[in-house]
């Protein structure tokens, strides 16, 4: 290296985002009620879907997991933000910020998975309604959660030790409100072009992949839909996607934008800003998504109310 002080760092700062001392407890408050309402609705989900029996079917076991996921998929990030918002202190360690940021990331992979088998599960419902019971049982259904877990988490093991063995020095402010992947290797000082490579590599070929299994389902679940020939039927089965649908478009049209493109320095405050929508918002709106479609749950949901 050249002939120059250098200054190893111990630690970061999240700048998150810079406003006013009223402005700061405003967006404190906002987030707070939008990150305990998750928690709570979620964990409500989960209590509903596990003490009733009528619920115990493969596509709830999968709305159940999905539930699971959006309560540490936040908890992965807002935590620290909401800390750094009430006491100013944003630093957090090298270590703790790239914990940070594999967890985001493997639950974020995570949950790609989880759409693409809940994907599955109505294509087959559909598609295969005769031959349902026998393909999705419940070993299966537990199976695929199971791997979408596994998989989510071991996808970002390559780029978590090439990140964990990067040298940082001088500048040590991250212009995030948690360790994305884009702010944080720009500080460092060793050379990133492999890490970043392999990092794009990643991000769009599970994004990419995934959406296009989801897109060739739903072909063929629309297409199926069409060839019925009672409106009733046909009426019944596209309700059961809607919700799905739904939450695909609102992460895939999030995602996609945030990820799928090379990192780049000027575009870092705009993600900063967007990523606040799939990061802290989805996670609450999901649950309400598949509550507010759901015939079976809202039942199971105001008995639940009832007994307590």
């Amino acid at each position: 290296m050249e002939n120059r002080n250098i200054t190893s760092v111990d630690q970061f700062i999240l700048i998150g985002f810079t406003l006013k001392r009223e402005f700061q407890i405003l967006l404190f408050t906002i987030i707070s009620i939008i990150y305990l309402l998750t928690i709570s609705i979620n964990i409500l989900i989960i209590a509903v879907i596990g003490s009733e029996s009528s619920l115990h079917k493969p596509m709830y076991l999968f709305i159940g997991t999905f539930s699971f996921l959006e309560i540490w998929y936040p908890t992965a990030t807002v935590p620290k933000f909401l800390s750094g918002l009430l006491t100013g202190s944003k630093s957090i360690s090298v270590s703790g910020c790239i914990a940070q940021y594999y967890f985001h990331f493997s639950l974020g992979a995570t949950e790609n998975f989880l759409l693409v088998t809940m994907a599955f599960d109505r294509y087959v419902a559909i598609c295969n309604p005769l031959h349902y019971t026998t393909i999705i049982n419940h070993r299966l259904c537990a199976q695929l959660a199971l791997g979408c877990w596994i998989v989510g988490f071991l996808a970002l093991t390559v780029t978590l030790i090439q990140i964990s063995q990067l040298h940082f020095c001088n500048s040590n402010v991250i212009n995030h409100y948690y360790c994305d992947f884009a702010p944080l290797v720009t500080l460092s000082c060793s050379k990133t072009y492999t890490v970043e490579l392999n990092f794009f590599i990643l991000v769009t070929s599970v994004l990419i992949s995934c959406f296009l299994v989801i897109i060739v389902s739903y072909v063929y679940i629309m297409l199926t839909i069409i060839r019925m020939s009672s409106n009733m039927g046909r009426k019944k089965a596209f309700s059961t996607c809607v919700s799905h649908l739904t939450v695909i478009t609102i992460f895939y049209g999030t995602t996609i934008f945030m990820f799928v493109k090379p990192a780049g320095r000027s575009s870092l405050h705009i993600n900063k800003v967007v990523s606040v929508f799939p990061s802290i918002v989805t996670p609450l709106l999901n649950p309400i998504i598949y509550t507010l479609r759901n015939k079976e749950i809202k039942a199971s949901l105001r008995r639940v109310l009832q007994r307590m």
